[in-house]
């Protein structure tokens, strides 16, 4: 699983693009999957118009704070609590959070329940790509993974 203390994993010869001053419509974790509206940032649990990726919230955490509780990948968003949410670029390397499962190198990924990716089905619009090889994931565990050019599955 994703071992490092940020959401945004590269290239870091760009600068992600994020949207920002907008309230989350409910309490939500970083890595979360949101749709992006006029004034709010709300959880998605599907692909749709304006999906962004939440932002960890490091401003509100010393340094060293991710081998504590105070983690800023575990820190929720409060609800209307204003928001940074990335706009996805495919290419762009991010930890995401899961559902429960197993997970391959590659693996086409889609968004489902509460935000989080899951294994993309036939019919399903890809998002991403894991990254990274996990057995055992519980539901909201960080993935690496890849942006890709959105897509249906076959």
């Amino acid at each position: 699983m994703g071992k490092a203390n940020l959401i945004y994993r590269g290239p870091h010869d760009r600068h992600p693009r994020t949207v920002s001053e907008k309230a989350v419509a409910a309490a939500l974790l970083p890595g979360t999957f949101v749709t992006e509206g006029a004034t709010t940032l709300a959880q998605a649990a599907a692909h749709g118009p304006m999906v962004r990726l939440l932002a960890h919230r490091d401003f509100y955490a010393p340094a060293g704070s991710w081998f504590d509780g105070s983690n800023p990948l575990k820190t929720a968003y409060a609800a209307n609590e204003t928001a940074v949410a990335y706009i996805l670029e495919p290419g762009h390397q991010y930890q995401a959070a899961v559902a429960a499962g197993n997970y391959t190198f590659g693996q086409p990924l889609t968004i489902g329940a509460a935000g989080r990716l899951t294994a993309a089905a036939a019919g399903n619009v890809v998002v991403a790509f894991a990254s990274e090889a996990v057995t055992g994931a519980a539901a909201g565990d960080l993935l690496d993974i890849e942006i890709a050019n959105f897509y249906t599955a076959a």
